[in-house]
């Protein structure tokens, strides 16, 4: 097999090298972005004159002719050749002949496959915001559905004060919204196209680049060639957000594993996305929870493979940047996976509420709220400290919760406490009571729903040009 290259050597690679080479095996998977940016290259070299009007328009249907067919499965990228470039213009050349030898002009492999893996992290990383963006949706109906559910907030995994079942996820809604907003940052900033810069210094033809990065809808060219052909920071921040999205999931996973368990009782997870055991017949397992924690760290080595890769690469192309594909396919794959699948685990899974309050009860998460009581009237913090740590301490001993003990005890060990002491330590009034805005009180819950809404409600794709459509017409 001839090579794009092989013009200055005298002997056959051997195959091993040839194999060890070749990217054709895992670079296929943008071979739709590589015919998009040759039909934007081939338009703008028609336009500029580079090459005749007819030479352009046999080229652009040719393209077209041969994405449908990889498509539709009637033509297969074969492994014979060495990566989708070499695959798309030899098909070219087989039905143009010496017309499909020009679609190279004015180009290289290195911008070439650099503006193919920016279109597709460009793609996937709107694929990611879209899955981003049903898991927050899924969260928001859970916190509509439950700011009136309490259960006990933790420190330390230890229950601390008493929350709603809406204010918990809403610290999750939190985060996934600030992995979208990375997720749009990202793609501002990576939005610029490299073709044009040639192997590293450009090219002598007249190339209107403006117009290309137009085509593609990017928002301008890169602005300097070197660059353009070893810049790989912005899959190195993609791969960073990813892995903060796993971390995010993961922290959640750890919780639902905890809740599920005979001890907590607080969710029960849907049959579809548990397991049994094969030999404990009680068994019914959070897999997909812990698959999703354990493949946390799969998409972290991703991120880390990819800046040792990049650590030590002068300026400007060198061939370890091949390595920036497979674990970057792999990584994007199993976080689309894992944010698919835990949307449906989230949507379908039911909530305890009794045991969850039962749990904020019994786990004297108010206990703050009873020092607060003795501090309203009069007693030192300090002094409240103390005297509602000597209440816990008969609480643990009587084997009750502090809304169990009878005014009468409560006397006992203060005489500040009265009859309404009942009251400002239930759960309802330990919530309510919280008014700022980010706190678990109704009030202040239902104006951050609200606030969530407004946000789901907005969509900055709208605001993308549609170039594929354009493209391709």
């Amino acid at each position: 097999m001839a090579q794009l290259w092989g013009g200055r050597f005298t002997k056959e690679t051997d195959q091993l090298v040839y194999n060890f080479n070749a990217s054709i095996s895992f670079d296929k998977k943008f071979y739709r972005q590589d015919m998009e940016g040759s039909i934007a290259h081939v338009k703008m070299l028609g336009k500029q004159g580079i090459l005749t009007e007819q030479e352009s328009e046999e080229l652009v249907a040719a393209v077209k002719e041969i994405l449908k067919e990889v498509e539709t499965g009637t033509l297969e990228i074969s492994h014979e050749y060495e990566d989708i470039h070499s695959f798309v213009e030899a098909m070219l050349i087989e039905r143009l002949g010496d017309i499909g030898k020009k679609l190279h002009t004015g180009r290289s492999r290195n911008d070439q496959v650099a503006l193919d893996m920016r279109l597709y992290i460009r793609q996937e990383l709107m694929e990611v915001d879209r899955l981003l963006n049903e898991l927050l949706n899924v969260i928001l109906r859970i916190m509509e559905n439950n700011i009136n559910t309490f259960m006990p907030g933790f420190t330390h995994l230890q229950k601390a004060q008493p929350v709603t079942l809406a204010h918990h996820m809403g610290a999750y809604f939190e985060m996934f919204k600030r992995d979208r907003l990375r997720m749009q940052d990202i793609y501002h900033r990576m939005n610029y196209c490299p073709l044009g810069s040639g192997a590293l210094a450009g090219t002598t033809y007249h190339l209107d680049r403006y117009y290309t990065a137009e085509l593609l809808g990017f928002d301008g060219p890169t602005l300097n060639s070197m660059d353009g052909v070893s810049d790989r920071d912005y899959l190195i921040e993609y791969l960073s957000a990813l892995s903060t999205v796993m971390m995010h999931l993961s922290r959640f996973s750890e919780e639902i594993i905890i809740w599920n368990s005979n001890e907590y009782q607080f969710v029960e997870i849907d049959d579809a996305y548990s397991t049994g055991s094969s030999i404990m017949p009680q068994k019914k397992n959070p897999d997909i929870a812990e698959l999703v924690r354990g493949k946390t760290g799969r998409v972290y080595g991703a991120l880390i493979s990819l800046l040792t890769t990049m650590k030590g690469i002068p300026l400007a192309y060198n061939k370890d940047m091949q390595e920036d594909k497979e674990l970057a396919f792999d990584a994007i794959d199993t976080v689309k996976g894992c944010l698919a699948l835990f949307s449906g685990m989230l949507s379908t899974m039911k909530f305890n509420r009794d045991k969850m309050e039962a749990s904020a009860q019994n786990g004297f998460t108010n206990a703050t709220d009873a020092a607060d009581y003795l501090v309203n009237r009069g007693v030192p913090f300090r002094d409240a400290h103390g005297i509602v740590g000597q209440i816990v301490l008969y609480c643990i001993d009587k084997k009750i919760a502090i809304d169990d003990m009878s005014l009468e005890e409560l006397k006992k060990i203060s005489p500040v406490f009265e009859e309404d002491i009942f009251d400002a330590v239930s759960m309802k009034t330990c919530v309510e009571k919280r008014l700022t805005i980010g706190a678990p009180g109704q009030e202040a819950m239902k104006k951050v729903i609200a606030q969530e809404q407004e946000y789901l409600s907005q969509d900055w794709k709208k605001q993308l040009p549609d170039w594929e459509k354009e493209l391709l017409k």
